[in-house]
């Protein structure tokens, strides 16, 4: 037979119970809608980690676009210049330059420049 309230199990519905913390109504405290919520939470947590990513570098691209423009120069062709001289600046790093040190990045836009005129 099937052990419902031993120890283990109480230990492991408690554990359950704990990550339920903040829900609303039975989502709290009925054990078979609690395991149910914490399912799909772990599912919308996993997929919105990826979307998350992906509206980070998409706002990085959008501040770097902008910042090109400023300088006479598309986004596309700052990161073919980049590609070309070598430079390895991920998408974050120039997005921060971009915003807060706008000298660097013109430093940066003019290598490009002069990379993609050979």
């Amino acid at each position: 037979m099937r052990t419902t309230n031993g120890a283990a199990r109480a230990k492991a519905k408690k554990r359950m119970l704990k990550k339920a913390k903040g829900f609303r109504g039975g989502r709290r405290n009925m054990s078979r809608t609690v395991q149910e919520t914490l399912i799909r939470a772990g599912v919308f947590a996993f997929r919105d980690r990826k979307a998350y990513k992906r509206s980070m570098r998409s706002l990085w691209i959008i501040r770097i676009n902008a910042a090109c423009r400023a300088l006479g120069i598309r986004y596309s062709e700052l990161i073919a210049g980049l590609a070309k001289a070598d430079i390895l600046l991920d998408r974050k790093m120039l997005a921060e330059m971009a915003v807060n040190d706008a000298e660097a990045f013109e430093q940066v836009v003019n290598l490009a420049k002069a990379a993609l005129a050979k």
